[in-house]
């Protein structure tokens, strides 16, 4: 698995996560949410996603979206 299928396998995975948890433990968990979704735009603008750095420290091999 490639890093970049890695971060978007991980960013899915939290959001459904987040979702669950909204829905069945607290409405204050859509803040998790929004926390994401602001993530994954601050990483699309800047190019610096804290997640792949994480992959790519545990050695997943580098894709075409993050270097």
């Amino acid at each position: 698995m490639t890093l970049d299928r890695a971060v978007m396998m991980f960013a899915g995975f939290m959001v459904l996560l987040s979702v669950v948890l909204t829905a069945f433990v607290s409405p204050l968990f859509v803040w998790f949410t929004v926390f994401i979704g602001l993530n994954l735009i601050q990483s699309s603008v800047t190019g610096f996603c804290p997640a792949a750095a994480v992959f790519k420290k545990l050695g997943f091999q580098t894709g075409c979206a993050f270097t």
